[in-house]
């Protein structure tokens, strides 16, 4: 056979399909690269059918075997192993009959948050597994992030002296989930040095079609297009895909008028597919110009104003806001009294959390709406990545934003299993890092799939800061993290220590996003034992806790104690920090609204003093 580029110089190239696919039809559902190991004749029979189909491409059974995705199934330590096996399997299907490329697949997909130097080790440790059993090329398919897959582009290009096929991946056609067109992306990955540029998955050959539609015949590469079969259907618990192989096989005359020289199938695809493309693509002769249709941009709707956001406020001015949460049941009176005393006592927002500690209450989003249409409170609305899966962010985040609610805290939230129903799934698509992330491609207009939402978002986007970790050091650099990923400013868990207020001042001076310091006044002895004791990120010194005990049992004189700490460390957290964040202890708004009036008061002698020095 001709090297592998001279061949695709001269003619299209059919390559194979889905190897999970027909594995799993088969009745295999667990770790498909393992399988090389355990199973090597359903491995080396998928392939033979494949080239009996009409396939001059096999690309190894190695998708997933890098350290990252086998340590889910425990089997980290194979990845030599299971990728010599996969090149020998493939290998022994062809004997010369076809090329043999070695698969690695993306590990950043809906999780964004492995590091590009994690990234790098993964891959150079599966890259010279495939190189020392002798492949013909490389495929790197189903990227989702462009910065990922233009790294190891390089990587290889440098280090491999092989072909580099490139794919990345989409949700919607002639887009990747960053807003990058599809057409812009290929020809980075063309400069990264690829020899041929392409689309893989998620999308069937329609779709595949439109997005080819619009990438020029690329100068220096050449491109590739594995379509999925077609969506999946999902029955009795099992996905299936019911796209017919001729309509592929029909489709694929489409997919060459676009300029792809290799065709080949992803998910859902079987060697009847491949069977048909054989069938249906009788000319092979390379398409070397085309008529590019690239759609219109659709234009971001102007953005409309809206009153200062948070983070901006804080920098300039005492800014206090105010926690209050939903109620756990239907009766709201006592609650909305709460929100309009609150609203008349000036604060500047109210935060609303998101069912804390994974017990349910009443949806923040809708308490948010009332609160702001009935009596003109700014809502802060918490967004915990638990209860909702990545369909549900998106459509939340765009609900807030038709309502008029721009200023949210994005939190991983506490596990269902320690809440009311803790036989619920913690949901956990996203990180609060990585949900930080996505909203602040929202302000952008796109969607977390890329697609334009046709207006930017306003959203002023907090994070949450525990300080309470035994080593400060290590929540600092998690902030750095968050600050990175575009969070605005911080909101801090509650803190019963004058001194922690100082190191955190100095830990955090650095940071280029202002923090609203967490203050919850104690209610009793009891309360601060329980909050120390049983309420995850919470820290109350022993000299506090001792403090609440001498108060003894008359509840009065624990109130009055209680607000006499949380007065004391307003006072040590104004000298260092604009932001209070109030947070109200069993509905006792009472207390809030007496320590925003003392807020008030502090902030407003601290005015007539400096207005007296500058008089003088």
């Amino acid at each position: 056979m001709k090297p592998f580029l001279e061949a695709l110089e001269e003619r299209i190239l059919i390559a194979d399909g889905a190897m999970g696919t027909l594995l799993y039809s088969y009745g295999v559902d667990r770790c498909f690269e393992e399988l090389n190991l355990s199973h090597p004749n359903e491995v080396l029979k998928v392939h033979k059918d494949y080239l009996d189909a009409g396939a001059e491409i096999i690309q190894t059974n190695t998708y997933g075997a890098n350290y990252e995705k086998l340590s889910r199934y425990g089997l980290e330590e194979s990845v030599k192993d299971i990728n010599t096996k996969a090149v020998q399997l493939a290998k022994e299907a062809v004997d010369g009959r076809a090329y043999v490329l070695g698969t690695i697949g993306g590990i950043r997909g809906i999780n964004q948050s492995l590091s590009l130097e994690e990234i790098k080790r993964n891959f150079r440790e599966q890259l010279y597994c495939l190189l020392l059993e002798g492949v013909d090329g490389l495929l790197f398919e189903t990227f989702y992030d462009l910065e990922e897959l233009k790294t190891v582009v390089k990587i290889a290009k440098k280090e491999a002296g092989l072909p580099v096929v490139a794919q990345v991946s989409v949700h919607e056609p002639g887009v990747l989930q960053d807003g990058t067109k599809v057409r812009d992306a290929l020809k980075q990955l063309e400069l990264a040095g690829a020899d041929v540029v392409g689309v893989n998955c998620r999308l069937g050959p329609y779709h595949m079609i439109q997005t080819l539609a619009e990438v020029p015949i690329p100068a220096n590469a050449y491109l590739s297009v594995y379509p999925n079969a077609s969506l999946p259907n999902y029955e009795e618990g099992r996905f299936y895909y019911s796209a017919e192989p001729e309509y592929f096989g029909k489709m694929s005359n489409e997919l060459r008028l676009q300029g792809a020289r290799i065709i080949g199938g992803c998910c859902g695809t079987t060697p009847d597919h491949i069977r048909s493309v054989a069938k249906h693509l009788t000319d092979r002769s390379p398409i070397l110009t085309k008529e590019v249709k690239v759609k219109k941009e659709v234009e971001l709707q102007p953005i409309t104003s809206r009153s200062t956001p948070l983070h901006e406020k804080v920098k300039n001015e005492r800014t206090v806001i105010v926690e209050l949460d939903p109620p756990k049941h239907l009766d709201t009176s006592l609650f909305f009294e709460g929100v309009k005393a609150l609203g008349e006592s000036g604060i500047d927002a109210l935060t609303l959390a998101d069912n804390p500690l994974a017990s349910p209450r009443i949806s923040n989003g809708a308490i948010a709406a009332i609160a702001k249409e009935r009596y003109e409170v700014n809502p802060l609305v918490h967004i915990t990545c638990r209860d909702r899966n990545l369909i549900g962010l998106q459509s939340h985040l765009m609900g807030l934003h038709t309502l008029g609610v721009h200023d949210i805290l994005a939190i991983t939230g506490d596990p269902a299993k320690i809440g009311d129903f803790p036989g619920a799934a913690s949901v956990y698509d996203l990180s609060s890092i990585e949900l930080i992330k996505l909203i602040k491609q929202n302000n952008e207009g796109i969607s977390f799939s890329g697609k334009s939402l046709r207006e930017r978002t306003q959203f002023s986007v907090g994070a949450a800061f525990n300080p309470n970790f035994r080593h400060l050091d290590a929540s600092i650099k998690r902030l750095e993290r968050k600050v990175h990923a575009g969070a605005d400013y911080f909101i801090s868990q509650p803190i019963y220590g004058e001194e922690q207020l100082q190191q955190i001042y100095e830990g955090t001076r650095h940071l280029n996003a202002p923090i609203f310091i967490g203050i919850m006044p104690l209610t009793s002895a009891r309360n601060a034992e329980f909050l120390h004791h049983e309420v995850p990120g919470i820290t109350i010194p022993e000299s506090t806790r001792r403090r609440m005990e001498f108060a003894g049992s008359d509840p009065m004189k624990a109130r009055k104690e209680g607000m006499d700490i949380a007065r004391s460390l307003i006072d040590t957290a104004l000298a260092l920090f604009n932001g209070i964040y109030l947070i109200t202890p069993f509905t006792r708004y009472d207390m809030s609204i007496e320590l925003v009036e003392y807020i008030k008061a502090q902030t407003n002698e601290e005015r007539k003093v400096s207005h007296g020095q500058h008089i003088i």
